[in-house]
């Protein structure tokens, strides 16, 4: 990477702007993928750019470049105080320079061993080796394992003093079979779209990711032969893959200030919270307790500074099931007056940044599994999302799971398939009875969440535990 003197470009813009920002993001992306023990790709991307924040008048503006010399600098900086005048003449708020806080400061990935030392080949003949493992009868007509290793650098600087690095190393390593029978079809993965972490060489242990094959090929074959999910109102138990979805979708989107503020409702939809609510809405049971928590070692959406420069520091979203912060960060907090986090986030840097999820997690609570699994009359335990629909208030929704399990009399009887729930956000999660412990809770990651005009696809943290949720709408897909 290419070494930029931040400091020296912002001093060579001259402007009358109240504050001026400059924010530079490098990444490499670097993806293998093989199917059906066949290399299909094998590539590598970079993405390196400079985006400059103005503020004059009150409003910001934002102005991008690939071209990173002094006169390029200057001229988006021109680009973006002209933009400001431009909207200060439509301004419905005016903001200050408090807006953007001034810290230093930085972060880096806490890898336990170089990614570096891993060669194309090496994962290439893993991925082949996955392959192999997941395809465990003949039954298995299809199988596929990709990785991606991602280098992101992220450094800002500003006039009112901020200088803050930033260094993400981030891998993930996904699988996937598919299997026939007759008519019958079904796939399985090792948890859908949501092992990306901030982890380096460890993410490719051998013995680990064969061990996840194995098991994959085996349920994808069970499956063929599972009878269909029953239908009616019972008890369920969610997998932490899949409860990663329920958060992010009935949780996080609903509780994001810009959305509430209406900033999305054209785009991605509006919330059924609105500002009067939080410290007061009930949004679950006593038991629900949900954290923006950014320090989680090795979590996808962990960091030190969101875009903004405002540091960020593990906060209650909501406590003993009530309602507390938003997820929204500075200038959505001082436009709503409500309390937010650290959570202004750009997905590149040709992209002014918004808020956004990082990570959001479930709290850990005291029940074991075997106590969850025990305490289940009649029910279905469900792992790994395999569809999902919520409308535009992040309300109503209706998800569809890879794989079931029947809970009989407190214990598992028989693997069900297409297994699906329903529900609306607040009561289901008024629902939420057990919530298992430490033993249960895992750490997931998803690369790819959309929202915004123009889109931004970023990445987004989530990690919880087992729970337990009581008269659910459960149905089968015969």
């Amino acid at each position: 990477m290419k070494q930029i003197n931040l400091k020296k470009l912002l001093s060579a813009v001259d402007i009358p702007a109240d504050w001026v920002g400059i924010r530079e993001v490098y990444e490499a992306n670097t993806t293998r993928f093989v199917r059906d023990e066949k290399p299909q790709a094998n590539t590598r991307s970079l993405s390196h750019g400079l985006m400059v924040e103005v503020l004059a008048q009150g409003q910001f503006g934002y102005s991008a470049s690939s071209r990173m010399d002094e006169m390029s600098i200057a001229e988006a900086a021109r680009n973006a105080y002209h933009q400001a005048l431009a909207a200060s003449k439509y301004a419905f708020y005016s903001f200050s320079e408090n807006a953007r806080p001034a810290h230093t400061g930085s972060y880096v990935s806490p890898v336990a061993l170089n990614i570096d030392s891993i060669s194309a080949g090496e994962i290439n003949d893993l991925l082949i080796k996955i392959n192999r493992e997941l395809k465990v009868s003949d039954k298995v007509i299809s199988a596929n394992a990709y990785a991606i290793i991602l280098d992101v650098s992220h450094r800002f600087v500003s006039s009112n003093g901020s200088d803050i690095s930033q260094k993400f190393v981030i891998t993930s390593l996904e699988m996937q079979a598919t299997a026939q029978e007759g008519s019958e079809t079904q796939t399985r993965s090792n948890g859908g779209r949501g092992n990306a972490r901030q982890l380096g060489l460890e993410a490719f242990n051998e013995e680990d990711a064969l061990t996840a094959a194995q098991k994959v090929g085996a349920q994808v074959v069970e499956l063929l032969s599972a009878e269909n999910c029953p239908t009616g109102t019972y008890d369920l138990i969610l997998a932490p893959d899949q409860m990663i979805l329920q958060i992010h979708e009935s949780i996080g989107h609903a509780l994001e200030i810009d959305r509430i503020l209406g900033d999305e409702r054209n785009y991605a939809g509006w919330s059924f919270v609105q500002l009067e609510d939080f410290g007061k809405l009930q949004y679950g049971s006593e038991i629900m307790n949900v954290t923006f928590d950014p320090t989680v070692i090795s979590q996808l959406a962990s960091y030190s500074f969101d875009d903004g420069g405002l540091k960020a520091e593990r906060e209650y979203i909501i406590k003993n099931g009530k309602l507390l912060r938003g997820l929204g960060a500075r200038e959505s907090q001082i436009r709503s007056g409500v309390p937010g986090v650290a959570n202004f986030r750009a997905s590149s840097w040709n992209r002014p940044p918004i808020d956004r999820m990082a990570n959001l997690n479930l709290e850990p609570g005291t029940s074991s599994l075997y106590e969850i699994i025990s305490s289940v009359e009649y029910g279905i335990f469900m792992e790994t999302n395999r569809s999902w629909s919520i409308d535009d208030y992040r309300n109503k929704f209706q998800f569809g799971c890879e794989y079931g399990r029947l809970i009989e009399n407190g214990k598992f009887t028989k693997t069900v398939k297409n297994p699906n729930y329903r529900g609306v956000s607040n009561s289901f999660w008024a629902n939420l009875s057990k919530v298992g412990n430490k033993d249960t809770f895992e750490i997931y990651g998803t690369p790819n969440c959309g929202k915004g005009e123009p889109n931004q696809i970023i990445r987004v943290g989530h990690a919880s535990p087992v729970c337990l949720f009581k008269n659910v709408e459960i149905f089968g897909g015969a």
